[in-house]
């Protein structure tokens, strides 16, 4: 019984509120969350979120693992973006290990994180269309994204748990043929946004249900820690791939985009433009491809080719080092953050030194942002919270790692 549960049995004051619970298994609440609702009649009086249906214990299992072995456990965190979770996690070992990885790796890694943005942003906005009643718009953006899932499985194998990076690098390079296919779809994708824009942005039912709904000041929106599209679409223009540059992407000609209100419609307006600016990045990633290898070759770091492991004692023997033991990590600690498709999403670890980390933890964006979700709904309708959590754009995976 949780404590909600406990506090909601207790014998309360006569009073005309009634408590409603909305979740954990309800479609709008995309995932097992679940909200209890104190309501006055259909105006919302109190909001409690709880969550931790989904949690397994994520950060835990990360201290018996080597580096290496965590990562596809996050596939399994945002499971809209993989690819760009297992970005994030690699890139947060690199800075514990100290390790600096080839061009090559570096332009595939960013390919990665802006199709992953792409992909979330379409079944994020899809799906928060479809919550407020606009099913077409989900099946339009859903066929794009089917699209990127075929460029996805040319490239690592896989739709869905994709598992692509490793410390050092990336598992194997692009097969051939892949920048042809990513160049056709980026080529055609402006104008199925737009074809949504013009079935969304300007529509009366839509501009209705979702603008001034759910405000949240510049002010608010730092002081709660939120991070994403979300604080950018409160007018708060940060991102971590300028503020904190990686994997080269302070060389790319993008822009931000920000909202000037905060409510659901500039959260809807700043993810739009975000697919469009990384339609952009990837065009440049394609046009700018440098050669080379793709993971740092080094016997500590990277698993020798099978070929030479087959036929050499010494690869033998790093390969069988690296599987079972892993990278040996200085003592000391780190902390990354990268601009998920969610927000910042942020892996800490502490060494003691060898393969194992001491201690890891994990900033999930959906945790951080539900936090202000009690604050938005306050004093709106049952019907606004299903446009207002569409608007936060959240997954539970993540949220309960």
């Amino acid at each position: 019984m949780s404590q909600v549960d406990i506090v909601l049995d207790r014998p309360q004051q006569p009073s005309e509120h009634q408590v409603l619970n909305m979740g954990p298994q309800h479609p709008s609440t995309h995932g097992v969350l679940r909200l209890v609702l104190e309501l006055d009649g259909e105006i919302i009086v109190n909001c409690t979120p709880v969550v931790g249906y989904l949690h397994r214990a994520m950060e835990k299992i990360a201290e018996s693992m080597t580096f290496n072995m965590f990562t596809p456990y996050t596939d399994r965190l945002d499971y809209l973006a993989p690819l760009a979770n297992n970005v994030a996690l690699s890139c947060a070992q690199e800075r514990l290990l100290g390790i600096d990885i080839p061009p090559r790796a570096k332009a595939i890694r960013v390919i990665c994180c802006e199709m992953s943005r792409i992909s979330a942003h379409l079944l994020g906005l899809g799906a928060f269309a479809m919550d407020v009643g606009a099913m077409t718009a989900f099946l339009w953006f859903f066929r794009e994204r089917e699209k990127i899932y075929t460029l996805i499985e040319h490239l690592s194998g896989a739709r869905f748990t994709t598992s692509y990076t490793r410390v050092g690098g990336v598992a194997a390079d692009m097969p051939e043929g892949f920048l042809d296919e990513l160049r056709a779809f980026v080529d055609q994708f402006p104008s199925k946004v737009e074809e949504v824009e013009n079935l969304l942005t300007r529509n009366r039912i839509w501009v209705e249900r979702t603008k001034d709904l759910g405000v949240v000041t510049p002010a608010e929106a730092v002081a709660w820690g939120l991070t994403g599209p979300n604080l950018r679409g409160s007018g708060v223009e940060w991102d971590c791939r300028l503020k904190r540059p990686y994997l080269g992407y302070e060389t790319y000609d993008f822009e931000v985009p920000v909202g000037s209100v905060g409510d659901c419609y500039d959260r809807y307006l700043v993810r739009i433009e975000e697919m469009k600016e990384s339609t952009r990045i990837l065009r440049q990633a394609i046009e700018r491809m440098p050669g080379g290898p793709v993971k740092v070759e080094d016997p500590k770091v990277s698993l020798p080719a099978k070929s030479k492991v087959l036929m050499g004692m010494d690869e033998l023997i790093h390969q069988f080092i690296l599987v079972t033991e892993g990278q040996d990590a200085p003592p000391g600690e780190s902390y990354f953050g990268a601009e998920n498709p969610k927000g910042e999403l942020g892996f800490y670890f502490r060494s003691k030194g060898g393969g194992y980390p001491d201690r890891m933890f994990i900033r999930s964006p959906s945790f951080v942002n539900l936090q202000i979700l009690p604050k938005m709904v306050k004093g709106r309708y049952i019907s606004d919270v299903v446009a207002i959590l569409g608007s936060l754009d959240f997954v539970m995976g993540e949220c309960d790692r």
